[in-house]
């Protein structure tokens, strides 16, 4: 049975004071004695004979950074190599270059991790760190580097007013010094325990988007008036009806469009939570789709680009086309299309629960988060259509 944070966190050792082990599965468990509470991995060398390694201590290391160490080291394991054996020549790595630089644990950490990556992920850590973090730090010793310095260069970007930046700054940070700490480098992360409140906030931006009836019917009459590739000018249609973001309607795929159950599955790498998002499709949507199946594009894209079929239109394109009828920023812009269903639906009366599953957002509540990408597809099926009837009732009423 796994552990949780809260049982760690009330553990005693045993009434005759030994110390207690609290298993979590696969090796791992953490040894509660009077003193303190160490994380412990038992596992078996490749001669057979079982030996431990001892991964940290709680809460300096949280319950899922000791079950991310397991599976580091059970991964080793798995490619030959003993994690003990491999940590002290580690140790002695650093010792010999008289403690290593928070660029040289970087480097180890980005290596060991990169293959799991993204090549554009990959990318912009490096550039994000070259820019911000080792023209500050880069060359301190990771030992020396403490809670007060990382302060500072956090502090650079709050008052420059990266607020976005701050945040990944310091998640990168934060990661390769826990990479550190399993790798018996450092003691702990001195990012641990950075207040976000010793920063600015970031400011909400409400993304354009229209809202009155009236003004929706006219801008779904102003998108029928579209004069410019069919590719974008069936992307605006579609648009309204479908509550995708920007670049997951833009990289719309045939492949993830089902005619026989009336059904999109956008790839769980498209969308933001990295789940398999499904959209049921309206008989007005299902129209315009069935129409562009019908042009020979030689493309896996359903809004194939113009330049070359091998790629789809971009989300700025979408963006341009708005501002080709005429529609300016500040009155709306592509991604504002799913705040007007939102605000639209709740009004309306539809259940919460539904909207934001259907939104593709995360939820909130522990309850909500619990249901998969199919819950509530009947009541969705329903919602979307008679959102889809609405639309079309506002852009025919021109009274």
């Amino acid at each position: 049975m796994s552990l949780t944070t809260t049982q760690i966190r009330s553990a005693k050792p045993k009434a005759n004071g030994k110390p207690k082990k609290l298993g979590d599965g696969f090796g791992l468990h953490c040894v509660v004695s009077k003193t303190s509470k160490t994380w412990i991995y038992r596992y078996k060398r490749s001669n057979g004979k079982e030996t431990t390694a001892t991964l940290g201590k709680f809460p300096d290391m949280t319950l899922q950074q000791a079950r991310e160490e397991r599976l580091f080291r059970r991964k080793m394991l798995i490619d030959g190599i003993d994690p003990n054996a491999h940590q002290k020549e580690s140790k002695l790595s650093t010792q010999n270059a008289n403690m290593s630089t928070f660029k040289d644990v970087f480097k180890q950490w980005h290596d060991n991790n990169k293959d799991n990556w993204k090549p554009n992920y990959q990318k912009d850590i490096v550039i994000r760190c070259e820019r911000h973090i080792f023209p500050y730090i880069g060359n301190r010793q990771i030992g020396d580097i403490d809670i007060r310095e990382m302060i500072k260069v956090l502090q650079i970007l709050s008052i420059a007013g990266t607020i976005d930046t701050l945040g990944k700054v310091k998640g990168v940070s934060s990661r390769v010094f826990k990479y550190a700490v399993g790798m018996g480098i450092i003691d702990s992360d001195p990012t641990r325990d950075i207040s976000t409140d010793l920063f600015k906030k970031k400011k909400t931006k409400h993304l354009a988007h229209i809202t009155d009836p009236k003004e929706i019917g006219g801008l779904l009459r102003m998108i029928d008036t579209y004069k410019g590739s069919y590719q974008i000018e069936n992307a605006l249609k579609i648009a309204p009806y479908v509550f995708l973001r920007p670049n997951e309607l833009a990289g719309l795929e045939w492949k993830e469009v089902d005619f026989d159950n009336s059904i999109i599955r956008i790839n769980p790498m498209r969308m933001k939570m990295k789940t398999t998002h499904l959209v049921p499709l309206c008989k007005q949507v299902l129209k315009i789709l069935s129409t562009l199946s019908l042009i020979e594009s030689n493309s896996k894209y359903v809004f194939p680009s113009i330049r070359s079929s091998a790629r789809h239109i971009s989300p700025e394109s979408l963006r341009a086309g708005l501002r080709r009828l005429g529609l300016s920023n500040e009155e709306m812009t592509t991604h504002g299309f799913r705040h007007m269903a939102s605000t639209r639906l709740y009004e309306s009366g539809f259940r919460g629960e539904v909207i934001e599953i259907q939104l593709a957002h995360k939820q909130r509540n522990k309850i909500a988060a619990a249901y998969n990408h199919a819950e509530y597809l009947k009541e969705r099926e329903k919602m979307m259509q008679s959102w889809a009837d609405y639309l079309d009732n506002l852009k025919d009423d021109i009274g």
